[in-house]
């Protein structure tokens, strides 16, 4: 998608993969990625009056929950800052954005039919929970998702997105452990979103601490 991005292609274009020989999560981890799950990329155009591009993260990741719902209704579905999906604690799905001249790349992987076995990470899939859903049959209403929440995004600003991620992610006061780039950690309690979709980590002396890099855990 990279390549395609760079050749001009139009935004809103989906490229979907059966699988992947060399699939990357965040930070370089390697996305295990057998047949039957869903592996999917389209592109932003970024105009001059657009929010922050780094935000399509949050849009992105209420479009995929929003999508995943359809499915499973009943699921304890649940956003983890920044973009990963949750279900039953579990990781279900992962988001990856990519920056190239004037063009966001969104890659999404979700575990339809298999999980791997994460060292140190739980894994889940819909089809654990006894859930059969195509990749294409996923796609196609993926894809509207993306669409209605990148022009709500565009057209009515990040204060749209902000409040709906809000209410899928898990709650405020959340206990979360936060290890930042430089491998140090922090404990703290969830506090919502800075304007800009950062991390608010309520901190045991009261203070806030915002964070716009970091594994969450």
């Amino acid at each position: 998608m990279i390549a395609l991005a760079r050749s001009g292609t139009a935004e809103g274009v989906w490229l979907r993969a059966e699988r992947q020989r060399s699939g990357r999560g965040r930070q370089g981890r390697v996305w295990e990625s057998p047949s039957g799950n869903f592996y999917g990329s389209t592109l932003v155009r970024l105009r001059p009056t657009d929010p922050p591009p780094a935000t399509l993260a949050l849009v992105a990741s209420v479009a995929l929950t929003e999508t995943l719902r359809v499915f499973h209704p009943d699921g304890a579905l649940a956003i983890k800052w920044p973009n990963d999906v949750l279900l039953d604690g579990a990781k279900l799905s992962g988001i990856l954005l990519e920056r190239t001249e004037d063009a966001v790349v969104i890659g999404i992987g979700v575990n339809l039919a298999h999980h791997p076995d994460l060292p140190g990470r739980e894994a889940i899939s819909l089809a654990a929970r006894g859930i059969v859903v195509s990749p294409t049959v996923f796609a196609d209403t993926l894809a509207e998702r993306v669409a209605r929440w990148v022009a709500d995004w565009r057209g009515e600003g990040m204060a749209i997105v902000r409040r709906r991620w809000l209410e899928l992610a898990h709650p405020i006061g959340t206990a979360l452990t936060v290890r930042l780039p430089d491998d140090s950690a922090t404990d703290g309690l969830f506090d919502g979103l800075d304007h800009d979709g950062a991390l608010r980590l309520r901190l045991a002396d009261g203070a806030v601490r915002v964070i716009h890099a970091a594994d969450v855990f």
